[in-house]
């Protein structure tokens, strides 16, 4: 509903052409409990949901398409009827997607009304630039890959829609095949819009694959690209905390917002003193930050007490929209002293931990986490996999901590373990390190970066922080965060 209390409803802005065909478009499959499915995707950020009714009762489809228009209508979601446009008229569909042989935009227009949004299937050039021509809203263009929902008989490729990108001023919906693995070959190559089906509502978490896709789009930004909020305490000495979180986004190249939750006195030979802040100030912070500032992932540091654990959960859970939430579980600070009280650790597994797009736990915080020891890279496995269990879609955990001449993170994605190795660096110079590597991961994911690829991009760079690393002050002194980033962008992944 609208602030004003009447029926919302989308229609396109002719003046400004804009349009509400971008990011993330989601067609429904036949399976059982769609709306169900359909409605957690929404809530990682769908843009236009097109309802496909294939061999389907009419009065089934009338009564489900009519629960799944009302979800679009809460979220702010287009919602299109595909090939029906008789259907789309008795729904008072926001508009209707036509393949070549369901009509023309012209009769789709007379009959839906001047602000419909119209959309026309093509394969080709010739085919898109007949939809612009007769009016259409905007165009799918397909098939990307081969793909089991439908028979395909046009192959065009990402080759064939960086053809058309230059020549076609509607907005892009790609079709066909498109899964995480691929999509980002699909918006390098001019995708306005996904159009996906399987990979989300297939997913055990379509709020997060809808989210993971979402944050492709920001690939195509400008600098600063993304941005992250650190939700975590000052480290005065400036090499661990808030001030690494800030350092590390913004080098890399996103905006960097923060919220405190405790002030620390500590140098590089330890933390003296912890002053937290009342969780009611963090959450005004947060409230604040979120409610101007278009944040693309939050990352989490030191949180505490319970009750800012509890806060923020509870925060967090409240949005409507899902946002990435990457997770440091700091515990226990470099010289050894306790960084989040004992009972927030079990508040901690209940509340927060399930909301987690990535949690990256240490050795010993893993070892905190499940009550147990990890001694090889095996058993790091399991864990990963365990608490993955406990409700963290994504799990790395680093293994800084354990021996051998190689360095082994574990990065468990809900179907298998992906393992990034360095050589190992035997320094002292170590402070910040997991603050560092968790905001840079979340700086690239709000890049447009893939999990996997982020990952990848934030070893290489915490890796070149510690080799850079020069000593400062008398204890475990910082990694060099001005050097590594320097290295980074002149060496970058290829």
């Amino acid at each position: 509903m609208s602030d004003s209390g009447k029926p919302f409803r989308l229609v396109v802005n002719r003046n400004t052409h804009s349009s509400p065909i971008t990011g993330v478009y989601l067609v429904t499959d036949q399976d059982d409990d769609l709306v169900e499915r359909v409605s957690t995707a929404l809530k990682g950020g769908v843009s236009a949901l097109q309802y496909r009714a294939k061999g389907k009762e009419r009065c089934h489809c009338l009564s489900e398409a009519a629960e799944l228009k009302r979800l679009c209508r809460d979220f702010g979601v287009a919602f299109i009827v595909n090939d029906d446009m008789l259907l789309a008229k008795v729904l008072e569909a926001d508009g209707v997607h036509l393949g070549q042989d369901d009509g023309s935009v012209a009769q789709a227009r007379a009959l839906l009304g001047p602000d419909s949004i119209i959309g026309k299937s093509t394969h080709d050039l010739r085919e898109a630039l007949e939809a612009e021509a007769e009016g259409a809203d905007y165009i799918g263009f397909g098939s990307m890959y081969p793909t089991t929902s439908k028979s395909v008989s046009h192959l065009p490729g990402t080759t064939g829609l960086m053809e058309i990108r230059d020549r076609i001023r509607l907005p892009i919906v790609a079709i066909g095949g498109i899964t995480p693995a691929n999509a980002c070959r699909v918006v390098d190559a001019g995708a306005d819009a996904l159009a996906v089906i399987s990979s989300v509502l297939s997913s055990p978490r379509p709020d997060v694959a809808v989210t993971e896709l979402k944050l492709l789009f920001n690939r195509r930004r400008p600098l600063p690209r993304g941005a992250v909020l650190t939700v975590a305490g000052s480290d005065s000495g400036g090499g661990a905390g808030i001030q690494a979180d800030i350092k590390t986004i913004t080098l890399l190249g996103s905006y960097a917002a923060s919220v405190l939750t405790a002030l620390t006195a500590q140098n590089t030979r330890g933390v003296s003193s912890i002053h937290g802040l009342p969780p009611s100030f963090v959450m005004d912070q947060l409230d604040s930050v979120l409610a101007d500032i278009p944040i693309d992932v939050i990352k989490t540091g030191m949180l505490h007490t319970p009750a800012i654990v509890s806060a923020l959960a509870e925060r967090l859970g409240e949005r409507t929209t899902l946002l990435p939430l990457v997770i440091d579980p700091v515990m226990i600070a470099k010289g050894g002293a306790a960084l989040m009280e004992r009972e927030a650790a079990q508040t901690f597994l209940e509340q927060l931990m399930p909301l987690a797009y990535l949690l990256t736990p240490n050795i010993p915080e893993t070892e905190r986490l499940l009550g147990r020891t990890i001694q090889n890279e095996a058993e790091t496995e399991q864990a990963a996999r365990d608490l993955h269990a406990l409700g963290a879609a994504n799990v790395l955990i680093k293994g800084g901590h354990m021996g051998g001449r190689l360095s082994t993170d574990i990065l468990f994605d809900g179907r298998e373990c992906h393992h990034f190795s360095v050589e190992r660096v035997f320094t002292s110079n170590t402070h910040g390190t997991g603050c560092t590597y968790a905001s840079a991961i979340a700086a690239f994911l709000a890049q447009g970066e893939p999990l996997r690829t982020a990952v990848e991009r934030a070893k290489q760079f915490i890796t070149a922080a510690i080799q850079l690393a020069r000593p400062l002050g008398r204890g475990h002194s910082p990694v060099n965060h001005f050097a590594a980033a320097q290295q980074t962008a002149a060496h970058p992944l290829s």
